[in-house]
């Protein structure tokens, strides 16, 4: 049986999120309330890498979660999930590609939200100036090198879930993991 949903309302919106809540029926038949945050837009991430096979890397302050270190992402805003990834590159690391790979599409969190986000892998590095330092909170920008990558997830010190998707994405990808 499938989850059926009987009644729906806004619990809360702005320009990026709408959060809602269902009453359901479970698959088990038995009555429920269930809450769903759905992102206004698709997400982007990229996983840009330098001629030196290193993965530039973010240093964010998130507000719900404080420092995290992740792969540039953000939203599309409406656009395009290949510019916006183009857009974001820039904006929050300073460096634009010359060629992009659309590597996969996944969705975050999918047991509470409705959130399609896209993986781009990036090469051709050069440097631009970066626009969205101070308004995302990122506190630093490197390179780092691409199996030192996975060992920082393997240690725990990437931790964005999203993150170490996108970089499973370009792993494989790239034949990294098989």
């Amino acid at each position: 049986m499938a989850w059926e949903i009987r009644h729906s309302r806004t619990a809360y919106e702005n320009p990026w999120i709408r959060v809602r809540e269902d009453q359901v029926v479970r698959p088990d038949g038995a009555d429920g309330v269930y809450g769903v945050v759905e992102l206004r837009q698709p997400a982007v991430f990229v996983v840009a890498l330098t001629e030196d096979d290193e993965v530039v890397l973010v240093t964010v302050d998130r507000h719900t979660t404080g420092r995290s270190t992740e792969v540039p992402a953000g939203g599309t805003d409406g656009e395009d999930p290949f510019v916006a990834a183009q857009r974001e590159l820039v904006e929050e690391t300073g460096y634009s590609a010359a060629r992009w790979e659309h590597v996969g599409s996944m969705q975050a969190l999918n047991g509470v939200c409705e959130a399609p986000e896209h993986v781009f892998v990036a090469r051709g590095l050069t440097r631009a100036e970066a626009t969205g330092h101070h308004e995302e909170g990122i506190s630093e920008v490197r390179t780092v090198p691409f199996a030192e990558v996975l060992a920082m997830v393997r240690r725990g010190e990437i931790t964005d879930g999203e993150t170490v998707a996108a970089l499973m994405y370009a792993a494989l990808h790239l034949g990294r993991v098989h």
